[in-house]
Order: C-alpha cells, then structure tokens, then sequence
C-alpha cells in the first residue's frame, strides 16, 4: 500500500518547496555538481554542476570595506575579536602556565587562520589546506554554542527565531562554501584529505541542527499563531521551508531510527565526494600522446594549439602546435574537438571509449559507490514513511514523480520521429561522402559526421567562427544585453577582491542610480590539473537584512561564474566556440537571479529557497538572446579586424539551430528518465544492474543503443555528486519555463527597444526580484499572466509540428 507523504500530511501543503537545509546539504554536494547551477555544453558532455549549490547549497583578500555604497556596507563577523578579558574559546578552568602558553599559540593560530577572520570578500588567494582543519573545527565549536543558546532562548517570533537562525546558517555557508569551491577549482590532495576530515563533523552539525526541536516546535508555534496571516509572503515560505526541511532531516525520527538516518546521511555524504573526486581523477589519468602528423589530421588550430600547450604542461618543452608533440585528454575541450574533427577514426574511437567508461574500472570505479549511494537514498526514504527517494526529492520540487514522467514522454515522443530522422540523414550523408563507416555508424562517427553534415547544409563551419567570439567582446556584449533588459551596469573590478587564480575577473554591478547592487567571479578557462569539469554558478554571499551592516541596507549578494573554455593560446585571446558563449550566457542567467534579487529576507533571497525544478529558468531564458540578431551582432567581432559576422553567417547559424535538435532532446531525456528509474524502480543488489537499467531506457531514447560496456552513469555526478538526484528532469522543465517566459518578449516585439525594456523590467521584479520568497509558479504567472506552456519550447526547437502531428 502507498504510504501517504508525511509532510503533506503535516503541512497541508499542495505546492512543495525546497528547505534551506536541504538545500544546503546538497549544496555541500554541489559546491561539487555544482555540476551546482550547471550547464551542458555539448551533446556528449554532461552539465554540471550544478547547481553545485547554486543554492545556498549545495548545491562553489583582506581588504578595507569595499562594499560601501552611499545606503550600505557589510563585513562578516564570523569570531570575536580576542580582548584582554575574552579570548575566544579559551578553557574557564584554571590553567598551569604550560597549558595556558600552548592555549595562547592555538588563539593566535585561530586568529591568523584567514577561514575565521573578519572579511567583506572570502580570502580566496591565501585559504590553503593547512587552514581547513582548524578552520572548521574551531568555526563549529563557536557555531555549537550559537545554537545551544538559540535553543535555549528562542520563541517563537522573528527576532528570537529567524534571525538567530539566520547567522548561524549564513555563516556555515560562507565558509565552508569557501573550501568547498576551492576544492572544486583549486584541488590539492592535501585539501582532499583535510575536507574529508572535517567533513562529517560538518555533516554532524547540519543534522544537529535540522533536527532541532525547539527550532521546529517554535516554527510549528509561528505558523499555527494568530499572527500567521500578518506575515509576508517570503516569512511564510521560510516558515513552511524550514518545517519541511525539519521533516527531511529526521526531525520526527527518536532513537534508534534517528542514529540510523544520521549514518546514513554521513555515509552518504563521504560516498558522494569520493564519486567526484573518482570522476575527476580518471577525468585527468587518460592522456593520449600524438608524435605522427596524420593522427591529427582534420583537427583545427585553436584544438592542436591547446593540445601542444598540454604536451609543454607534461614535460614536452619543445611542443608547439605546428609540429607537436600533442597531447589530448578527456577535459571537455579537449575531447570535443577529437569527437567533431579528428579524421581518424580510431583515434575518435578511442577517446570516445575512455571518456564513456571513466571512473569504471580499478580503483576509481564508482560501480559499487553508486549502487551504496542508491541504496541508502531508499533506506532514508523508507525511515522517512516514502515509498522512495524520488519521492523524497519531489516534496521540495513544483513536480511530482508522475508529472515529472508525464512530461519527459510527452517530450520523448515529440523528439522520436525527429531523432531517427536525424539519423537517416546522417547516414545518407555518409554515404555521400563516400565514408566507409557509412553502413556502420557507431557513437564516435556522430559528432563528426553531424560536423560535416552542418558545415554542408548551412555553409558553417564552428571552428572558422571561433575568431568572431573572443571573451573579451563577448562579455562586453553580455554586459551591453543585460542593460538594455534589466537596466544594469557591469564594470570591472578587479583587484577589489582577492582571487584563486590570476585568470578570474572580478565584477561590480550597479543599478540605474550608479549605486553597487552586487559583485561577481568569472573564472573562465580549463586547468585540468586542478579544476573540475564543467561550469556552474555558485553564491559567495547573499543579500540579507539580518545581515546589514548599519541596521538598515542589506548586505550585497556576490556570486562566482565558472566555465572550462578554451584558454588564450600564445597571443590569442580566448576565442569561443558558440557553444561556448550559450554556456557564458546560460551562467550569466543564473547569476542574475542570484544578484538582481530584492528579497531581503536571507533565506528566501535570491537562489535560496527556489525549487530545483525552475532554477534552471533565468540561466536557460538568457540562452535564447544568443539567437536575437542585435545582440549577437554585438560579440560577434573578428579578434584582429573587428569585422562584424557576415549576415548571412548569422542566418545560417538561427536556421541551424534546430539542426539535431531531436536527437539532442532525446540525449537529455535519456539522462532524465534513468535518472528518475534509478530513484523509483531500482532496487539496489537486486537482479537488475544499473547499467541495465540504463540499457533499458535508451532502447527508448537512443537512436543507436550504447555501447555495452558504457559506463556514463559512473561519471554522472549531476545525480551522484550534486543536488540532481531524482531532478534531472529539471533541466527539461525548466525549459518548458524559460521558453515560454523569452516568448513573452517575442510577443512584444525583439526589435521594439521600449517593448524589449518594458517586459525586460517586468522579468527582473518578478522571475529576478522574488528569489525563493513565493512560489515559483506564482511567480511566473505574475510575469506572463497565465500558467505555462511547452507550445514555445517545441517552437524553438522546431518539433511543434511533429508534437502535433
């Protein structure tokens, strides 16, 4: 018999929301995937990421205050200043002069540790792996006696409750959101080690916290008051988020089932990290060194320039890209431009095979790590009164499983027909060309013959594009959009804040008045030593009143953007492929969710709080302005020229946008729906393998079956080490959203500059203002005045017809 969800039963609640400590558990994951607020940046990379918290999640410098405006200004006190009478953390007993002499170097040990120090922008450039340790351990022993006297004072009303709350969560998130991001673009083995030693102490806290019940009766107090009715919206979601997340954490557990969940949630956790790092390390193993010129043949500059700039990193000092040696490897600029235009074919064989079984053998084969992850996200939903974890994941989505599968077959169906189209015009191609592979079409034959197919019917070639985009001028054109929309200004300020790497910029943003409104990262390019794959977007700070520094202006959200693009190569700048500008785009969006917002309330500001399932929205809307004429027109500038894309390049490149499109459709909905079979149907060490479960649902979704020993699944971190667990399916709904919300300013007319402004401000103060303060769906029929529709999304992708038919 189905059991009943308990929180609805609970809560009465028909919409579900995601809880903050949820959210920032998966954030811990995600400032992994943060695969966090991620991106797929090709049809056979997965994105990441990923939303690594993009959330306060997961799902990831000492300067004097510069977040000063003419109405603000903000420094995070995370410790006491030590004084002559109160040193922070020091023993009431009394002491020998030894003791006291070790205690007094700790203290000045704690003091220098810049994880604890008093700062506006996170020390990113001194935070090292000898400050982890210390760090965190001292940061949630301060933390622990926070939420003891919490528990011990509170009542049930916002300055008593909420507020309390608030710091001791921000401060959590702020600084382990500063190793864990490190640790996602600056990892060490030393910085491994040291964050899976604190790691389950931090688990430790968050689930001492969840389960707090003082915290949960007093919010229960809140909602159930005669003053419930007075509260804001956003009051009454951070009232309704934290009862449901109290729930998911095990609040109603006693005892014995309560130990057991927090085993469970530990060990999930540790196992979650090892699949990432797994993932990354056989990610870095594989290298594949080419001496013989006619290997390469076929491959493009920018690809053999980067390939001799990886053999001179490996220790070939003479390698330069004319005549070698070249090395590739399965980081994703890299491996794509083998996949797109590497004539030989063994060579594409080859790399195609190592990239879809990483981490699947030896001792980084995430196999037995996946099944362990699946088997106790279902005793945890079990301990929970579910039926499974996807169950568990939908209480804080807008779907249910059964929506989520009504719309992956809606929108498996309309891409079927278009998929095997896709297919027998790739073969009639083929044959064309007289390609021996022609009759036999395998996985490492598609992006390459997919290649030439596109440069034969729409005359484009991407790499020959590639000097039209270079980074500079597209964040220009960027910036120059995201005035004309939402009225913002965009300058750099570099030097403002400290850095990771010497190639990240950092950003300010103001508003109309000139007055700052937010600041942000962009870490642009691959380093395959160190960076994870990927890109995503991440908060470093969010807005919040609690937080203020004068009592009366909030404190400015910061976010960080990170893509893997191709670096400069010699005196080059960066130059993009397009797919590469959809993904700067896709990350700017999700910042500007997390930067334009209004709300003040920190736990329902900006990505905090939003369903998982329409955060996907701003970052999949600003995809679309990549296809608006203008704008494209305004990056696309030739590097050294400044000549402009020829128009009829551009109109080649808007009739080639639906080229694929179904296979393409159908690659994300084979994602989706193993996704949601893994979390639903699986049982774990029973009859059925994972990878056949996977088997199963690509005779459905895949054109071509996988290959039998692919192994993807052993590299999905979206769902294995990032907050998409049972929310793949984001992706898809998501889109459902943002094309119907970009057709609002179709509507109103592209080229009406006043239209354009009008509706663009209507979007900021609805889908960018609100944050997580109102439910999504209330959000959007603000915005478009009614519920949405997927007739757009099949527009855009041009399967309208086919879904009609």
């Amino acid at each position: 018999m189905k059991h009943a969800p308990p929180l609805a039963l609970a809560l009465g609640l028909q919409i579900p929301k995601r809880p903050l400590l949820a959210s920032l558990l998966i954030l811990n994951m995600l400032m992994a995937t943060r695969v966090t607020l991620s991106r797929s940046v090709s049809p056979l990379l997965l994105k990441r990421a990923p939303y690594p918290h993009f959330t306060p999640k997961r799902l990831p410098k000492s300067h004097p205050c510069p977040l000063w405006s003419s109405s603000f200004s903000f420094c995070l006190t995370l410790l006491p200043k030590p004084t002559p009478t109160s040193p922070p953390f020091n023993s009431r007993r009394p002491r020998s002069s030894l003791s006291m002499a070790a205690s007094a170097a700790v203290d000045e040990s704690l003091s220098s540790n810049p994880l604890l120090r008093d700062f506006d922008f996170p020390p990113f450039d001194v935070v090292d792996a000898s400050h982890v340790r210390p760090g965190i351990r001292a940061l949630l022993k301060k933390l622990e006696s926070d939420l003891e006297e919490l528990e011990r004072t509170v009542e049930p009303n916002w300055p008593k409750l909420v507020v309390p709350l608030e710091k001791i969560v921000d401060r959590l998130t702020v600084v382990w959101g500063v190793v864990n991001h490190l640790k996602a673009v600056r990892d060490s083995s030393e910085l491994r080690a040291a964050v899976e030693e604190v790691q389950p102490e931090k688990m430790k806290f968050y689930l001492r916290l969840g389960q707090s019940k003082p915290i949960y009766n007093a919010f229960k107090a809140i909602q159930d008051s005669p003053d419930w009715k007075t509260l804001s919206d956003a009051q009454k979601r951070i009232v309704e988020n934290q009862i449901k997340e109290a729930v998911l954490s095990g609040v109603a557990l006693e005892d014995d089932k309560r130990e057991a969940f927090n085993k469970i949630e530990q060990e999930r956790e540790r196992l979650s990290e090892k699949f990432g790092e797994n993932v990354l390390d056989a990610t870095k193993k594989f290298e594949k060194l080419i001496t013989d010129k006619k290997e390469i043949d076929g491959l493009p500059a920018t690809a053999l320039g980067l390939a001799a700039q990886t053999a001179v990193s490996k220790g070939h000092e003479n390698a330069t890209a004319e005549n070698g040696p070249w090395v590739f490897t399965l980081d994703g600029p890299s491996f794509l431009s083998v996949m797109q235009h590497a004539r030989n074919r063994s060579l594409r064989e080859e790399i195609y095979r190592a990239y879809v079984t990483r981490a699947s053998s030896g001792e980084l084969d995430n196999t037995a790590i996946i099944d362990s992850i699946l088997k106790l996200r279902l005793e945890k939903a079990k301990l929970l009164n579910y039926n499974n974890y996807a169950e568990v994941s939908m209480a804080t989505k807008m779907a249910t499983v059964e929506k989520a599968e009504e719309l992956l077959e809606k929108l498996r169906s309309a891409s079927w027909k278009a998929g095997v189209q896709d297919m027998e015009d790739l073969k009639n191609f083929c044959k064309s060309q007289d390609a021996p592979e022609a009759d036999d079409l395998n996985h490492w034959d598609i992006s390459f013959w997919s290649e030439r197919l596109r440069e034969s019917k729409f005359d484009i070639n991407e790499e020959e594009l590639r000097p039209y985009f270079s980074l500079p001028k597209v964040m220009d054109g960027l910036f120059s959009l995201a005035n004309k929309i939402f009225g913002i200004d965009i300058e750099p300020a570099d030097g403002l804040a400290p850095v990771w790497n010497n190639d990240v910029r950092f950003y300010r943003v103001k508003d109309s008045s000139g007055d700052p409104i937010a600041y942000f990262y962009f870490d642009p390019y691959t380093r395959p030593s160190e960076k994870r794959g990927g890109a995503w977007m991440d908060e470093v700070l969010a807005r919040s009143r609690v937080l203020s520094r004068d009592g009366t202006s909030p404190r400015l959200p910061v976010a960080h953007m990170v893509c893997n693009q191709s670096p400069p190569v010699g005196d080059k700048p960066s130059l993009m492929t397009f797919r590469e500008v959809e993904t700067v785009f896709h990350e700017f969006g999700h910042a500007l969710q997390h930067m334009l917002t209004k709300q003040d309330e920190g736990l329902v500001a900006g990505i905090r709080g939003v369903e998982w399932d329409a955060v996907e929205l701003p970052s999949q809307f600003m995809e679309n302005w990549c296809y608006h004429r203008d704008t494209l027109m305004s990056i696309a500038k030739h590097y050294e020229s400044a000549e402009t894309l020829p128009e009829e390049v551009f109109l080649k490149l808007l009739a080639a946008r639906t080229f694929r499109a179904g296979s393409l459709s159908l690659r994300q909905i084979r994602f989706a729906i193993v996704d949601l079979k893994l979390h639903t149907d699986y049982i774990p060490g029973g009859s059925e393998s994972i990878y056949d479960v996977d088997q199963r649902v690509s005779e459905k979704t895949q054109v071509i079956p996988p290959l039998p020993e692919d192994r993807f699944l052993c590299g999905f971190s979206h769902i294995f080490a990032g907050g998409y667990a049972a929310g793949y399916y984001s992706y898809k709904w998501a889109e459902v959203l943002s094309a119907d919300a970009f057709s609002a300013f179709e509507d109103a007319g592209l080229d009406n500059s006043k239209a354009v402004k009008e509706t663009g401000s209507k979007f900021r103060e609805t889908i960018l203002a609100l944050g997580g303060g109102k439910a999504p769906l209330d959000v959007f029929v603000e915005f478009r005045g009614r519920e949405p529709s997927p007739e757009p999304l099949l527009r855009h992708n041009g399967l309208l017809q086919v879904a009609t038919a």
